[in-house]
């Protein structure tokens, strides 16, 4: 199973890379996948290429929802059988 966190692009770089935020961790990811890819888009990567851009709401959703399973693991509760 992949588990896919939405990331937004720092910085484009040479070479169709660029720097990728993923809530604080930042890695490069390869953006030829990606047609027009911008600063600011939101990307989902999958084996360093970006393979799908995401609105910013649908993005920030979905971190908002990974932020809450963090929280509520952090707490001891079983966040897979809640």
């Amino acid at each position: 199973m992949c588990l896919a966190i939405p990331g937004k692009i720092l910085e484009i770089l040479e070479d169709s890379k660029a720097k990728i935020d993923y809530g604080g961790v930042i890695r490069e990811a390869n953006l030829s996948l990606i047609e027009k890819p911008k600063v600011g888009d939101y990307v989902i990567v999958h084996a360093g290429y970006a393979i799908q851009t995401l609105d910013a709401a649908e993005a920030e959703e979905t971190l908002e929802l990974f932020r809450q399973l963090l929280a509520a693991d952090d707490d001891g509760e079983d966040v897979l059988n809640a």
